[in-house]
C-alpha cells in the first residue's frame, strides 16, 4: 500500500471531477443506502419509498440506481489507469509499469480476500471472488490492453468482449443440473439448490440461450469449476465468466480517460463526447437487452452498455460542473472520500462504523429519536453519526495530503 504525503511534491496532481464522482459513488455505499432505508421507515410511504426501491438491486432482470454503484467505480478505474499509467505507456517503460500494475493487483486482491473474511471459516467457506476481487482483476486486464493496445485496438477488444460474452451465453450449450424426479421431471422451474452437492450432476438434458437466475452458462461454469464459498448458493454474482464484460465495463472507462487526456479537443467538446456517447451506449443497451436482458448478476453485455451509458452520462456532468464552470465548494467532503475511496470501503468493513456510531446514538439516545420524530428516526440518527465518523476520517487524511493507493 503506497502512502502519498504532502512532503511528495512529485504526486501527480488530481483530477478533482474524478475524485468528486468517486466520492459520490462511494457515500452510496459507505452510508447513504441506510439513510434512505431509516428514512423511508420514518415516513412510511411517499417519495422515500420510491427512492428505497432504487437503493437495492433489481431482484434479476432490470436496472435501478443501485445496480449503477458498482459498475461505476469500475469505470472510474478505467479513467484512472489512463491517469496513473500514461507515463509509463509514453516512455514504453513496460517493465517499471509491469511491476507496478502486479504489485497493485496482488495487493488489492489480498485485501479483497481479507475484506471477504480471510481464513476467519475454514475451507471451503472462504470466498475467493467478490466486489474488490473483480475490481482487481479488472485493473489487472485493463492496464495490460491498455499498455499493448491504441484506442481503435481498445474499441475493438471492447467490442470482441461483449459479442464474444454474448455468443457464449447465447450459443454454448450446457447441462441443465436442477435437479429432477425419479420419472426425470424437473423439481421446480427454478434453481432451488442452496449448494453445489444438491445440483443434478448427472444430467444429460442440455440448455443453450437460457438467461435465468441459476440457469445459465455463466452460472453452470461457476457451479462446476469456482471452488470455496458462493454468494449465491451455487453460483457467484462476481464469477468466473462474467468477469470477461466486467473487464469490458473497464476498457470503457479507459476510452474515457484518453478523451479526457486528448490535447485536441477543448474541455467543453470532451465534455459534450462523453454525453453523446453514454447516450449512445444507453440507446444500445436497451435495445440489445430485447434479446440479453440487462442482469448485473451476470453481467450482461446489455447491462455493461446501460451501466457505461450513466457513468458517462454522470461523469460528464460532474466535469462540467466542477472542472468547466469552477464550481466546486459541493465538492468538498465527496473529493474527500473519494481520493481515499477503497480505504474506506475497507474500514466500514473491518471496523463497522455502525456498531461504532451505536455506542454514540443508540440506547435511550436512539429511543428518544424515536419517541419524538417517530419511528425510525433513532436508526437514522445512528447512521448518520456512522457516516460522520467516517467522514472524519475521510477529511484527516486528505488535509494530511495522505492517499493510501493500492
Amino acid at each position: 500500500m503506497k502512502t502519498t504525503s504532502k512532503q511528495n511534491q512529485s504526486a501527480p496532481q488530481r483530477l478533482l471531477s474524478l475524485d468528486a464522482l468517486r466520492g459520490f459513488d462511494m457515500l452510496m455505499i459507505l452510508g447513504a443506502d441506510e439513510s434512505i432505508y431509516a428514512l423511508e421507515k420514518l415516513r412510511g410511504h411517499g417519495p422515500t419509498g420510491f427512492l428505497a426501491s432504487q437503493f437495492d438491486h433489481a431482484d434479476w432482470a432490470g436496472f435501478r440506481f443501485y445496480d449503477l454503484i458498482f459498475p461505476l467505480f469500475v469505470f472510474m478505474v478505467g479513467i484512472s489507469i489512463v491517469f496513473s499509467l500514461e507515463k509509463h505507456r509514453a516512455s514504453q517503460d513496460r517493465g517499471a509499469a509491469y511491476r507496478r500494475i502486479f504489485r497493485r493487483f496482488v495487493l488489492m486482491f489480498v485485501l479483497a480476500l481479507i475484506y471477504s473474511g480471510g481464513v476467519a471459516k475454514a475451507w471451503p467457506d472462504i470466498r475467493l471472488m467478490g466486489v474488490l476481487n473483480r475490481i482487481a482483476l479488472c485493473y489487472l486486464f485493463a492496464s495490460l490492453i491498455y499498455l499493448h493496445v491504441r484506442w481503435k485496438g481498445l474499441i475493438a477488444v471492447t467490442a470482441g468482449l461483449l459479442v464474444g460474452y454474448w455468443a457464449l451465453m447465447t450459443f454454448v450449450p450446457f447441462p441443465d443440473v436442477r435437479p429432477r424426479t425419479a420419472t426425470g421431471e424437473l423439481v421446480s422451474s427454478t434453481l432451488t439448490a442452496t449448494n453445489t452437492a444438491q445440483l443434478n450432476w448427472g444430467s444429460t438434458h442440455r440448455l443453450r440461450g437460457v438467461f435465468d437466475k441459476g440457469v445459465n452458462l455463466a452460472n453452470y461454469i461457476d457451479q462446476k469449476y469456482l471452488p470455496g464459498y458462493k454468494w449465491d448458493g451455487t453460483w457467484d454474482p462476481e464469477g468466473i465468466l462474467s468477469t470477461l464484460p466486467a473487464v469490458a465495463t473497464c476498457l470503457l472507462g479507459v476510452l474515457a480517460g484518453l478523451l479526457l487526456r486528448s490535447s485536441r479537443l477543448d474541455e467543453q467538446r470532451k465534455v459534450l463526447l462523453l454525453a453523446g456517447a453514454g447516450a449512445a451506449c444507453l440507446a444500445a443497451g436497451w435495445l440489445w437487452s430485447l434479446q440479453f436482458p440487462v442482469i448485473k448478476k451476470i453481467w450482461t453485455s446489455s447491462y455493461v452498455l446501460v451501466a457505461a451509458g450513466w457513468s458517462a452520462l454522470l461523469f460528464a456532468a460532474f466535469h462540467q460542473v466542477i472542472e468547466i464552470w469552477q464550481w466546486r465548494r459541493w465538492t468538498t467532503p465527496f473529493v474527500w472520500i473519494g481520493a481515499n475511496a477503497i480505504t474506506l470501503y475497507l474500514v466500514s468493513n473491518f471496523v463497522n462504523p455502525t456498531r461504532l456510531a451505536r455506542r454514540l446514538a443508540g440506547g435511550d439516545v436512539e429511543h428518544f429519536f424515536d419517541a419524538t420524530l417517530g419511528r425510525g428516526a433513532g436508526e437514522l440518527v445512528i447512521v448518520l453519526v456512522a457516516l460522520a465518523l467516517l467522514l472524519l476520517l475521510a477529511r484527516f487524511l486528505y488535509q494530511r495530503r495522505i492517499f493510501l493507493r493500492v
